[in-house]
């Protein structure tokens, strides 16, 4: 049995990931739920995906919500950033607050969505690593959403 201190023990890799949090017009945020075949599938999660070598946040986030959503990005800004660590892998999380986009966002990678209300998201099967996104945005004034 290998110890989490023994220095033999081959560090999980660090995936840098981004995530959106993404308002309709009644104040609800969208969120994914992982399709079969992928890790942790099943859970929701809120759309985005990994970033590629040297791609920023705003860079990487703009790609797969154009790839997994079909949206633009018109505009966004940093939410908040957090790190988690899967017993597998350590995830950097980079989620940022879409402030427009243009299109209407559709599973385009047989995902399912759903809108829900801000606090609902307490009550769903969320991934580890995007519950402190919840509690960010719990924290939020009305007047900070788009």
């Amino acid at each position: 049995m290998v110890s989490d201190a023994d220095p033999a023990r081959v560090p999980a890799p660090t995936l840098r990931v981004v995530a959106a949090v993404l308002y309709d017009a009644a104040g609800r945020v969208l969120i994914a739920q992982r399709p079969a075949g992928k890790f942790l599938a099943g859970k929701w999660e809120f759309p985005g995906g990994k970033l590629e070598p040297g791609e920023s946040p705003e860079q990487g986030l703009a790609r797969e919500l154009a790839e997994e959503l079909g949206v633009e990005v018109q505009r966004c800004r940093p939410l908040v950033s957090l790190r988690h660590d899967y017993p597998d892998r350590r995830i950097e999380l980079a989620t940022l607050l879409v402030e427009r986009y243009a299109g209407e966002p559709a599973g385009r990678e047989g995902q399912a969505l759903k809108w829900v209300a801000p606090p609902e998201l307490y009550t769903l099967d969320l991934l580890p690593a995007d519950r402190p996104i919840v509690d960010r945005l719990q924290a939020m004034t009305r007047s900070e959403a788009p």
